[in-house]
């Protein structure tokens, strides 16, 4: 079964954004983790590395998917 991380910093559009597209999620093939960088500092570097430019995010495997820019990196790292 394949992981898909959703990256948000808990704006509207991001939880907006994570409440759509979870509900899309097929959890028969994928399992889901959402993380919210706003409040799990030290998981920024982790969501840079896998190429995360912008949240909210989902990541599956190796592809990065950007929906709809609430924020970038740099302005959640503040």
């Amino acid at each position: 079964m394949s992981k898909a991380i959703f990256y948000h910093a808990g704006c509207p559009v991001c939880v907006d954004a994570e409440q759509m597209v979870l509900d899309y999620l097929d959890k028969s093939k994928i399992t889901p983790e959402v993380v919210h960088l706003g409040t799990d500092l030290n998981r920024i570097e982790e969501a840079e590395k896998v190429g995360v430019k912008s949240v909210p995010a989902l990541v599956i495997g190796e592809n990065v998917y950007h929906i709809n820019f609430g924020a970038s990196l740099t302005d959640v790292k503040g």
